[in-house]
């Protein structure tokens, strides 16, 4: 409002100026324009500038047009179970597991794929659920920490995590679990790592290959070394 009123004021300052400058230039054929008058004009003039730049009364830009967020569905196997949803295109799979169908054993951590808390198993490979849309995995069949084992009928990998106290503040461990299993299984598949001696041998368990692999999994409690103990256990490696 104070901006508008001073611009105004200005404008009538300038038009009185022009006038006054007309009749003049009739009268004494030059034109003319008293000191005071200019210094009144250009003051106006700058105030209501400034006024105008502060308050916001410049002329809005136009309104973007808003985009509506497209939806797709998706169909896929979650712990032996058939789900049909419909989601926003950008949701990750860890958003769905965890918001839409309330399975929060699966953690997330940093959500950039660094710390390997929201591990789940695709067609019976490790990936971390928070880098990958949900879209992706259409027909695919996907277990979580819950599909892995029940309080009432635990995995071998979950026995043995209790029996070695494989955790800490249990955070990691629905990741380190999910992990460890997968780990086990690419060993026995032959799937050689960075440490792997031989690329198209078989693969033995040993505490390098095991520590190598599962070095995406991270646990802030330190609970590496029981972790392994527990690992080597399931594998079947003793001393």
């Amino acid at each position: 409002m104070i901006g508008e009123l001073v611009i105004k004021r200005a404008s009538k300052i300038s038009v009185e100026c022009e006038i006054k400058n007309k009749h003049m230039e009739n009268e004494n054929g030059s034109a003319g324009i008293t000191r005071r008058e200019m210094l009144a004009g250009t003051a106006v003039a700058v105030t209501a500038l400034a006024i105008t730049r502060v308050t916001g009364l410049e002329a809005a830009p136009a309104s973007p047009i808003v985009t509506p967020v497209e939806s797709a569905g998706v169909s896929f196997n979650v712990n032996g179970k058939a789900v049909d949803l419909e989601m926003d295109t950008r949701t990750t799979l860890l958003d769905v597991l965890r918001e839409h169908l309330h399975l929060t054993g699966t953690k997330k951590g940093c959500d950039h794929g660094q710390c390997g808390a929201c591990t789940v198993l695709v067609n019976g490979r490790r990936i971390n659920s928070c880098l990958s849309l949900a879209l992706q995995h259409q027909d695919d069949s996907i277990i979580t920490i819950e599909g892995i084992g029940t309080p009432e009928n635990l995995h071998p990998m979950q026995s043995a995590f209790i029996k070695h106290d494989g955790y800490q503040c249990g955070y990691c461990t629905p990741g380190q679990i999910c992990s460890a299993v997968a780990v086990l299984e690419e060993i026995k598949a032959g799937v050689p790592s960075h440490v792997s001696t031989e690329l198209m041998g078989p693969m033995e368990f040993t505490n390098a290959e095991f520590r190598e692999r599962m070095s995406g999994n991270i646990c802030r409690c330190g609970a590496y070394s029981n972790i392994a103990q527990a690992a080597a256990e399931v594998a079947g490696v003793t001393g």
